[in-house]
């Protein structure tokens, strides 16, 4: 903790004073990958190396294409920027149905986007966690969708891997995102539970299914609604050919009202909070550490490693002193998670103004909060 306050105050300290080629169906030579190499790690020994990791959100998911959310294509400069920050790994948030004919067949033109972008982060030398997105929210886990949600899942994940299947074990494929019952967010019923663990099973039998490295690949899979509680109560890990070789990924955004909820009066956050009337105390440092002790408990030290997917707290700039609790929180999260074993990835959808949580500039790969980037970076060495 003292090392996370000598950054805060490093903070306070500072805050006084490749181009896209294109829908052409073809990838763009970046520099190839290196392929075929596999060193044989465990899951949890290759989260030893992963962190911390960013997300290119909003971007390869968003609707319905790559700018529609307001961010420029990805480039190999964006990533090499990523990479000379300090950050080890990138998650790649992918929509595949809707670049899909009806069929379930994917575009050849957004396979090719989506490989050059993952070749930019290879080419960067960071770790790649490759997903399926939201992408209209057509996965939800209940009864009456099962069956065509695992057959859409498997046809979709068979082309991600065929596509992927020489590339090393710094690639790493993560089956879903949030997925949970729409406008529901309590904790699961026995089907939505049992719905989504079939999700997961169906995503690592497909994967493994196409053979060459994917055989032994690391996979991520998620816990229901990536809840915490939730995944601890009621995943289950998958079955798999190869021992030793699977993640679970969980997100956290606790206290909502202090993180993504903008219309909020909770502005301060932990034991420097002044104010008790914009302050929650129920989510605060040690609820955060009891919070990862469980995904430690249930899965790092049973072998399966995890991931922290998403995790970040928008600024909030009408009221003055906000960024210290902010910065704050970032810390703390990114502290706890990597001294409890999960491999933190901050969430950054794109824009860097108020009411967001970008890290770096789109188009220049420039920080705006560079104090921001070094502690999230030093809180995991």
């Amino acid at each position: 903790m003292k090392a996370l306050l000598t950054s805060i105050a490093a903070a306070a300290l500072l805050l006084a004073s490749g181009a896209y080629a294109g829908d052409s169906g073809a990838a763009t030579d970046v520099g190839a990958p290196t392929t075929g190499v596999m060193r044989e790690l465990t899951s949890v020994e290759m989260a030893k190396q992963m962190s911390p990791g960013w997300n290119l959100g909003n971007t390869l998911e968003a609707l319905p294409d790559e700018t529609s959310w307001g961010n420029p294509h990805a480039t190999q400069e964006l990533m090499n920027a990523v990479a000379a920050a300090g950050f080890k790994s990138v998650r790649i948030p992918v929509s595949w149905d809707a670049h899909a004919d009806s069929d379930d067949v994917i575009s050849r033109s957004w396979m090719a986007r989506v490989t050059e972008v993952v070749n930019y982060a290879r080419k960067a030398g960071l770790y790649v966690i490759l997903n399926e997105h939201w992408d209209n929210g057509w996965l939800e886990p209940t009864a009456a969708k099962q069956a065509g949600a695992n057959a859409r899942l498997a046809k979709l994940w068979t082309q991600i891997a065929r596509n992927f299947k020489d590339y090393d074990d710094y690639l790493l494929f993560a089956g879903t995102n949030e997925v949970g019952v729409k406008g529901e967010y309590g904790p699961p019923t026995a089907e939505n539970a049992a719905v989504q663990n079939g999700f997961n099973q169906t995503f690592v039998n497909a994967v493994r299914a196409t053979g060459g490295n994917n055989a032994k690949r690391v996979l991520v899979v998620q816990g229901y609604n990536t809840n915490i509680d939730a995944t601890v109560a009621n995943a289950v890990v998958p079955a798999d050919t190869v021992p030793n070789r699977l993640m679970m990924e969980v997100h956290y955004y606790d206290p909502y009202n202090f993180t993504i909820n903008e219309k909020s009066h909770i502005w301060q956050w932990g034991s420097i909070a002044t104010d008790p009337a914009a302050t929650e105390t129920w989510a605060n440092e040690a609820y955060v550490d009891a919070q990862f002790e469980k995904m430690k408990t249930h899965f790092i030290d049973k072998g399966v490693a995890v991931i922290l997917g998403e995790y970040s707290a928008m600024t909030r700039a009408e009221y003055a002193g906000h960024e210290r609790y902010r910065v704050y929180w970032d810390l703390t999260i990114t502290k706890s998670a990597y001294k409890h074993g999960l491999v933190p990835v901050y969430w950054d959808a794109g824009a860097t103004g108020n009411h967001a949580a970008g890290l770096f500039d789109r188009r220049t790969g420039a920080q705006p909060y560079p104090y921001l980037v070094d502690g999230i970076v030093k809180m995991t060495q």
